[in-house]
């Protein structure tokens, strides 16, 4: 049985190995979901769709709107916007207090509406009184607190990718948000599944400097029984092998 001290002088990277090994011991890989590539190429097809459409509705409207218009439903308009607004920032306050990995949603949507409420203050004001106050807002106020959830954000993120970097066992930088794969079926062997087994034929150790990578259930357990028996030879005279019946603690 493997005692603290043991775990101590272990290098992190063998630590990493010995939690994949230990998860792969608990039971088998579930089997994979279908590919879902019909659902990938429809939300692709139909963001484009999307984008093509809204181009040449932007061109309409520019060509077609007046300078001026008397709008209905003002007060209603702008309550509704500022009531959405206060809902992202209770929702952020909830998720930074209960520490959930929703708040990193919550940092986007607020910081989305603040970037919206601070376009439309100064439009809508322009060449009225209180468009000086609404230009003041927006710098000092709407516009930092959309940069700060950005950056939350995005640290967040980056925290959260280190974190599964470290469980297969790659301690090197995170990469830029746009070099990331997702995580599911859409990824191809870079699920949430796959971060304890890959498929046969990638070694685990590194090679020429590179990243070590994920291991097999199988070579998992293999390594797991290796490992185990070379920190036991370590073990002190007088100490006696680990047996199936313990239980690490």
């Amino acid at each position: 049985m493997l005692d603290q001290a043991e775990l101590a002088r272990m290098s992190p990277h063998e630590r990493a190995r010995l939690a994949r090994i230990l998860a792969a011991m608990d039971g088998p890989s579930p089997p994979p979901r279908p590919p879902a590539s019909w659902r990938r190429r429809l939300l692709i097809a139909a963001a484009l769709a999307c984008a093509l459409t809204l181009a040449a509705w932007i061109g309409v409207l520019a060509v077609t709107l007046p300078p001026h218009y008397r709008a209905g439903g003002w007060s209603a308009a702008w309550v509704g916007f500022d009531v959405v607004l206060f809902i992202g920032f209770a929702a952020t306050a909830w998720a930074a207090w209960r520490r959930r990995q929703v708040l990193i949603l919550c940092l986007v949507v607020l910081a989305t509406l603040l970037v919206c409420d601070a376009w439309f203050d100064i439009t809508l004001d322009f060449a009225t009184r209180g468009f000086a106050f609404s230009v003041l807002l927006a710098v000092l106020v709407e516009l930092p607190l959309a940069v700060v959830a950005l950056i939350g954000a995005r640290r967040l993120l980056r925290l959260t990718f280190s974190r599964l970097d470290a469980l297969r066992g790659d301690y090197g930088p995170v990469p830029p948000f746009w070099k990331v794969p997702l995580f599911g079926v859409y990824s191809a062997g870079d699920g949430y599944r796959d971060l304890f087994y890959t498929p046969q034929g990638q070694a685990e150790e590194p090679t020429n400097g590179a990243a070590p990578n994920r291991a097999t259930s199988a070579q998992a357990t293999s390594d797991g029984a290796k490992l185990v028996q070379a920190k036991s030879a370590e073990a002190k005279p007088g100490q006696a092998a680990p047996g199936p019946g313990d239980r690490a603690a």
